[in-house]
């Protein structure tokens, strides 16, 4: 039974005259008449009595009325959802992301979405980490993911903070009544970390920071996301060096202090250059409507045109080290 036999049934149980049902359809006659033959042999069965003045649906024919009409619905319904989601209207963009950038970034951008185009979810995946996140959308198991730069050109990027960093100390901690800290103030301290597994872009900062200032941390606890992290360092395990966006996630007892002579890490939303989903590159619209990364109007500067077309515009990033 093919779709065309079922339209055609229903054209002629509708119109009752094969004339006006073949002008419905836009085809002649005699075409309409073989494919109503066909179908009921195929079913075995009349589906109208035809007489030279009028056309009537036999019982069989009737009973086939309903459910060729919600076939019918269905394949309309099937079309709008294949038309929708290849022009970018609908779909679900899966997104990791770790750390307390990405809940601030992809809140913001959840919100955008929502107004634009309430058809595409996003997919939020959290305490993905930077390095996972690289793995995952190299993998296709990810669409995209909040990442730190630089990454490998095999990925298109933008830009969607700049962070810099602070350190979470106990309240009453013999460090919390400085109004800013050094590295090297960190020598003596226990810190809580992000596993080393995850690729966390702040526990390797944490590192950086310490070996520049000439020590090995000296780790008490590993934590997987932001909210046990600052948990245990409000539960006096140890400290913790954080960005600057830890700074919103109210914990009983934690306390921040700036971190002078921190880099200043940029972080990013990474895609694989070759994803050809249209509600991908619909997500990245509303990204690039939104203010920069420094509360500032985005501009096309900061970004490379692919020499594929239609293919989203990219950071200029470097291959990691």
């Amino acid at each position: 039974m093919e779709i065309r036999q079922l339209q055609a049934f229903l054209a002629v149980a509708e119109e009752l005259h094969f004339g006006r049902a073949a002008d419905r359809l836009h085809i002649a006659q005699s075409p309409l008449s073989q494919m109503i033959r066909a179908l009921e042999r195929e079913l075995g069965a009349r589906l109208f009595e035809r007489t030279t003045r009028s056309v009537q649906l036999t019982a069989a024919g009737t009973a086939l009325l309903a459910p060729a009409r919600v076939i019918a619905a269905q394949v309309q319904v099937a079309r709008a959802v294949v038309r929708s989601t290849a022009a970018g209207e609908t779909g679900v963009v899966s997104v990791g992301f770790g750390g307390a950038s990405g809940y601030a970034v992809l809140s913001e951008l959840t919100r955008a979405l929502a107004d634009r185009h309430p058809g595409i979810e996003l997919d939020l995946r959290p305490q993905t980490y930077s390095g996972e996140v690289l793995d995952l959308v190299a993998q296709g198991l990810l669409d995209m993911g909040i990442v730190g730069l630089p990454v490998s050109d095999d990925f298109a990027t933008e830009t969607v903070r700049h962070e810099s960093l602070m350190v979470a100390v106990p309240t009453g901690h013999q460090l919390s009544d400085r109004g800013t800290l050094e590295p090297a103030d960190l020598a003596s301290e226990r810190l809580v970390v992000y596993p080393a597994a995850h690729g966390s872009l702040v526990r390797d900062a944490t590192f950086t920071v310490c070996a520049s200032a000439g020590f090995a941390p000296t780790v008490a606890r590993e934590a997987p996301d932001p909210y046990s992290l600052l948990a245990l360092v409000g539960a006096g395990v140890g400290i913790a060096v954080v960005v600057a966006s830890t700074a919103h996630i109210t914990v009983d007892g934690v306390h921040y202090i700036p971190l002078d002579g921190g880099p200043v890490l940029p972080i990013a939303l990474a895609w694989r250059r070759d994803n050809p989903a249209p509600a991908v590159h619909r997500v990245l619209e509303v990204l690039r409507e939104l203010p920069g990364p420094d509360g500032t109007e985005r501009h096309e500067s900061g970004r490379q045109s692919s020499a594929r077309t239609g293919e989203p515009r990219t950071e200029n990033t470097e291959e990691n080290s």
